[in-house]
């Protein structure tokens, strides 16, 4: 892996963290729908990052979901229960930005930041321990 190819994962990883930030300021204002957006979103960031460290892109989000099924799911390095996480919140986030009258609530959204946090700390793990 190339210098270039770290930094686009570091910074894959970063925009993972931040959009768990913004998650957690949306909660504060009661803006549950955005946050389900943004917790999707730092998934997002976090297989971005995977991907990245083989050198592996999508310009569409399910063909992220593909590749990294592919790669990482199935070739059992990333476990399936923890895989499910990103998938879970690819499935919010289209309802809540797509579907008409979908309103997500608080005791709907709160227990997934805890699994959201857990997702991203994996796959860094992962990273740091395949990039050392």
């Amino acid at each position: 892996m190339t210098i270039s190819d770290r930094e686009l994962v570091a910074y894959r990883l970063q925009r993972a963290s931040e959009s768990i930030e913004d998650a957690s300021i949306l909660a504060g204002a009661g803006r549950w729908n955005p946050r389900v957006n943004r917790l999707y979103y730092a998934c997002f960031y976090a297989v971005s990052a995977l991907l990245a460290s083989e050198g592996l892109s999508s310009s569409r989000h399910t063909g992220v979901r593909t590749l990294f099924n592919q790669h990482f799911v199935h070739a059992g390095k990333i476990d399936k229960e923890t895989a499910k996480v990103f998938h879970d919140m690819f499935e919010r986030r289209q309802e809540g930005d797509y579907v008409d009258f979908v309103r997500f609530d608080a005791s709907q959204v709160q227990v997934w930041l805890p699994q959201v946090r857990e997702f991203v700390r994996r796959v860094a793990d992962y990273l740091a321990t395949e990039l050392s």
